[in-house]
């Protein structure tokens, strides 16, 4: 009775200290100073620091320099940050940082004493700041910021792997978010690994129901009592729908929390009439997390997250109970733009994210490094699944270097793991070992086991423990895991060359040669990089969900957006991208909004004319257009031009097209006829003006001096269509309190802030940034012979006080749910049925030639090297009417091998194998049989393809097959898989 007496007081007593003592956390991003350079006391608090810069974060101090010097040249070295900042009510509290991340390592001073270090320059961190912290009086934060590529980690003297100047561009300085979190002394954490040590709040579901809309909803949270009493806590959830309206409220059972002590609160419910996020439907619920004393809430959290059932399974990706084809980039995690760098306002991440989605992606691969935590939530809203990495280069490490990714692992999963969108954890750039792939693996059991994300690697086709995997540039297939390819196509080629018959006239391929390899992938026109978007992703679509048991789940194209990183054409940076670095789009960004509508089937109703309809009079031009229908038809000023010649799934072609003003339109059907859909361009008239369109958050444009403005330029005839052929110099004068960041062009610097840019392709945009000063900004555009524009911004005002402000740059965005939710439907079809192969034998080495239809393709099966031995002879599980034979042989990218296949002694097929990204399939005159024979009737001959086959960035030769000797013989064959098919 005694003991129940002290917990009731002790309750009371921390109740009467905590009950008003709910948690706020503040925008910590305004109110600072930056010097580029060292000063031996900036940490003190007496310090003058009058005559820096002010600015706003995030901010990275050498953005100057995005896209005007490639990656290697950007600026490294020391930067000073500086903060006054005064947080009232803050006696007796806790008080925390939270950095989202910093570029590379920086030194932390509160009020002049040393508080901690952070080095790795990707994840998240924080500070408990509470004891250092002068209530209610002025503090001074200062920041000590090193961004040097061979920056050496203290305590091991180890560089990082990831700090590459290839592809980490180097944004230095606190280039990501901060905020600053005020709670009471009994709290739930902040999930911050790094040096805090705490992992706050995790939330998930289960025993999902998805045609029912239910599921139960799980949320527990680490909390602490940093009181001197016992304190008897209730855990209680409340979630929101999108509206905002409760639709749950459930709560765990009171416990005691002693003094100095740290428990896991949980609390579960089934949660009906659930809207379940998915591809192009970012629905998102707010999840609200509090701890009560006696009824009272003392601390009250809330998450913003979605809710969706993932299985990794039969070689593909289940999302909410059907299958879905990954499609997307693999994009730089800088995410970066022109004058900038990555770091952007949020509006800006989702404007560029959504347009992943727009162009039909649904999975963006972030390249080597986690992202940000801004594009992390982006993601979830506008609905575009995320394949997170921790941090890499091109290759597995030991020792100091792996403790380093292993660490970067575990802080990103516990800052991540509840965001919807990420449904991959990437443990490599490149393959890493099953030793390495067990910790891995273990890291994302202890701190995300019911999260429904696989844990994998680049590769790892033969580790039982990567739950996915998959190549580069070619196509795995898999029964069990799903493999898609971590990138698969790289040419690049800028957005200024339409083709050699339009201004500038660019002939594909011009330019100079990267490392001795022909420059026509590295420099190519819009025409030709949009057909091979077509053609590299229709080899992925044949081998498809529906194609068989063993099936590619998709591929990842490099890269979305134009990077300042590792280049090989003639500008300094890279130019892979499907739109350009200010996102306007490319014709391979129609390309795949055609080729990639669809979960797995492509929807018949997408059509795109490549390129535009302004030549000179006489122009002979071949025409392609991308169509998802069985045939297309061209009309030229109304009179048809036929029917196109069909290649590589989507492409029609149209030889020879005589250019006469008007328009152009194309119309596709299905195989009987009835249209499907119909795409149309005109010729623009003469240039006479200028025109300018804004783009902004959709609440307005803050006057907080880190929100940006795009502003559009465009060239118009006089109906005011865009002429695409016009290159103009556009001058610009702006008035009023922004700062110009403006735009990119191919030219001096890439035009990088310069006031004079160029139009391309009759179109362009430059960057506005806000200062903190509210009001009219006006932007007016001119240029010899045409009309000029002036188009007025303006910027609302944002309260700050005392460094704090309670507006964040997410504030306002909506969640994109254009898509729908995941369909009812199956979204595939069985197009033909596998058949069972019990054994083999071959002409040699038959107790390997088990090895060419065990599913894995790091194995084969190879003869001696003669062609009397060059067969192997499969035994079916059942007599089978074979249709189809398909085969991945070693030296698939570059050999041609003569082949012949027999089913009971019948030959059904005789011909060559066609090199490919990876399997031939052999369509058979149908024979039903009990054997299936394949014999080599000739020496492999090499393609040209074979001298263009190249290298990676690190000097590793791209993947054509296993190297075997008897390949090289005359009578050489090897199988590395070998799947028979009959009729559907």
């Amino acid at each position: 009775m005694k003991y129940l007496y002290l917990i009731i007081f002790f309750s009371f007593s921390t109740f009467n200290l905590q009950a008003q003592n709910q948690r706020k956390t503040f925008n910590f991003n305004p109110g600072w100073k930056l010097l580029v350079g060292d000063r031996e006391n900036a940490k003190n608090i007496e310090f003058d620091d009058s005559s820096w810069k002010s600015i706003t974060l995030p901010y990275a101090w050498n953005e100057d320099e995005a896209f005007k010097k490639s990656i290697e040249q950007l600026s490294t070295g020391i930067a000073w940050y500086r903060k006054h900042f005064k947080v009232e009510g803050s006696k007796d509290h806790k008080v925390f940082l939270e950095f989202e991340g910093i570029r590379q390592a920086g030194e932390f001073y509160l009020n002049g004493v040393f508080i901690g270090r952070h080095e790795n320059g990707v994840t998240a961190f924080g500070f408990d700041i509470s004891n250092l912290l002068q209530p209610d009086k002025d503090n001074v934060l200062a920041v000590r910021i090193d961004n040097a590529w061979n920056y050496k980690e203290k305590a091991t003297n180890s560089g990082y792997q990831w700090s590459d100047k290839n592809f980490n561009a180097n944004y230095g300085g606190i280039s990501k978010n901060v905020r600053l979190h005020l709670t009471g002394k009994i709290y739930q954490t902040l999930p911050l690994n790094a040096l805090l040590k705490t992992t706050g709040n995790y939330i998930y579901a289960k025993n999902f129901d998805i045609t029912g809309k239910k599921a139960v909803i799980v949320s527990e949270s680490q909390v602490r009592n940093e009181t001197s009493a016992i304190s008897e806590v209730q855990y209680e959830v409340q979630i929101k729908d999108a509206s905002g309206k409760v639709i749950k409220t459930f709560q765990s059972t009171a416990q005691h929390l002693a003094p100095g002590t740290t428990a896991m609160l949980k609390a579960e419910a089934m949660v009906e009439g659930l809207h379940f996020w998915s591809w192009g439907y970012g629905y998102l619920y707010t999840v609200t997390s509090r701890i009560k004393i006696n009824g009272n809430t003392v601390d009250e959290l809330n998450t913003k997250t979605g809710f969706r059932k993932a299985e990794f399974k039969d070689g593909m990706v289940y999302l909410n109970d059907r299958v879905l084809m990954m499609k997307g980039y693999a994009q730089r995690t800088s995410n970066e733009w022109p004058a900038i760098g990555l770091s952007v306002p949020a509006w800006l991440s989702d404007y560029s994210n959504q347009l992943m989605v727009e162009s039909n992606a649904n999975l963006v691969r972030w390249m080597h490094i986690a992202p940000w935590k801004q594009d992390v939530e982006s993601c979830d809203r506008v609905g575009l699944i995320q394949a997170m990495p921790a941090g890499d280069a091109e290759k597995d490490v030991t020792g100091t270097r792996w403790d380093q990714r292993k660490s970067v692992m575990t802080d990103a999963i516990i800052y991540n793991r509840n965001n919807p969108s990420i449904l991959f954890y990437e443990c490599g750039n490149e393959s890493i070992s099953a030793a390495h792939m067990d910790e891995m693996k273990a890291i994302r059991d202890q701190y995300d086991p019911n999260g429904g994300r696989a844990i994998g690697s680049r590769e790892m086709l033969d580790i039982p423990s990567a739950e996915y995997g998959g190549e580069m540039l070619y196509i795995n297939k898999s029964a069990s895991k799903p493999l898609w390819s971590m990138e698969y196509s790289r040419d690049e080629g800028l957005r200024k060359y339409w083709d050699e018959f339009s201004p500038p006239f660019h002939k594909d391929g011009a330019g100079p040669l990267y490392k001795g390899a022909d420059a026509s992938i590295y420099n190519r026109n819009q025409d030709t990089h949009a057909i091979e978007n077509v053609v590299r992703w229709n080899e992925y679509y044949k081998e498809r969900p529906g194609t068989g048991k063993r099936v590619s789940s998709g591929g990842v194209n490099i890269i979305f957006s134009d990077s300042n990183t590792h280049y090989r054409g003639e500008e300094n940076y890279r130019r892979s991208g499907e739109v350009d670095a200010i996102r306007i789009p490319k014709d391979g960004f129609y390309a795949h909004k055609v080729i990639w509508d669809g979960w797995v089937d492509t929807k018949k109703t997408g059509i795109h004319i490549i390129g535009h309809w302004n030549y000179k009079a006489g122009i002979k031009k071949d025409i392609h257009i991308i169509a998802a229908g069985d045939k297309t038809e061209l009309f030229l000023n109304g009179k048809s031009l036929g029917f196109g010649a069909k290649r590589d799934g989507f492409l029609y072609t149209f030889k020879g097209v005589t250019y006469k003003s008007g328009s152009l339109k194309a119309i596709s059907y299905d195989d009987k006829g009835v249209k499907l859909a119909e795409k149309q361009i005109k010729t623009a008239g003469t240039p006479v003006a200028i025109k300018l369109t804004k783009l902004q958050h959709p609440t307005g444009f803050k006057a907080d001096g880190a929100d940006l403005a795009l502003v559009q330029v465009e060239v118009v005839d006089a109906e005011g269509n865009r002429n695409p052929i016009a290159l103009n110099l556009i001058n610009f004068e702006m008035s009023g309190p922004a700062e110009w960041r403006g735009g990119l062009a191919q030219g001096p610097d890439n035009y990088i802030l310069s006031k004079q840019l160029p139009v391309e392709g009759g179109v362009n945009r430059v960057l506005i940034r806000s200062t903190t000063m509210p009001g009219k900004i006006n932007i007016t555009a001119k240029a010899d012979g045409l009309k000029s524009a002036t188009i007025t911004l303006e910027t609302l005002p944002v309260n700050v006080n005392d460094g704090l402000s309670v507006q964040f740059p997410p504030d306002g965005l909506k969640s994109n749910l254009q898509r729908g939710e995941t369909p009812v439907a199956q979204t595939y079809q069985m197009s033909r049925t596998p058949v069972t192969i019990l054994s083999a034998s071959a002409g040699a080495n038959t107790e390997k030639a088990k090895l060419s239809y065990d599913d894995n393709e790091l194995s084969d099966w190879v003869n001696d090297g003669n062609l009397n031995t060059a067969w192997i002879k499969y035994n079916l599980a059942k007599e089978t009417r074979v249709t189809e034979v398909e085969l991945k042989v070693n030296g698939f990218r570059t050999k041609a091998y003569p082949i012949r296949i027999l089913v009971d002694d019948k030959e059904v097929f005789k011909g060559n194998t066609i090199p490919s990204l990876g399997y031939f399939t052999a369509v058979c005159k149908p024979t039903t049989g009990k054997t299936v024979t394949i014999q080599l009737l000739g020496s492999g001959k090499e393609t040209a393809e074979s001298e263009k086959i190249g290298v990676e960035v690190n000097g590793k030769k791209l993947d054509d097959g296993i190297e075997r000797a008897e390949t090289k013989s005359k009578g050489g064959l090897s199988i590395i898989e070998t799947e028979i098919y009959g009729a559907k």
